[in-house]
């Protein structure tokens, strides 16, 4: 079971943070940024912010997923 909920965790990680990364690309495109560009530095904070954010809610929705099928195999027992 802890190997499953890994292997869930990672896949929706690189889902999620897939996602973002497509989200916000198609915002800018919609909506250019006003204002000075970022740098180097700050970019890279940025991709790891998406990444925790992805990972967070990634490990979030594992444990729903994965608790409500324990409960319900509980109750059903």
């Amino acid at each position: 079971m802890i190997k499953a909920s890994l292997v869930v965790m990672v896949v929706l990680t690189v889902l999620i943070g897939t996602g973002l990364r497509w989200r916000e690309e198609r915002v800018a495109v919609l909506r250019p940024a006003k204002g000075p560009r970022r740098g180097w530095v700050a970019a890279q904070k940025h991709k790891v912010n998406r990444w925790i954010t992805a990972a967070a809610l990634a490990a979030v929705t594992t444990l729903l997923v994965l608790g409500g099928l324990h409960w319900l195999r509980v109750w059903q027992g």
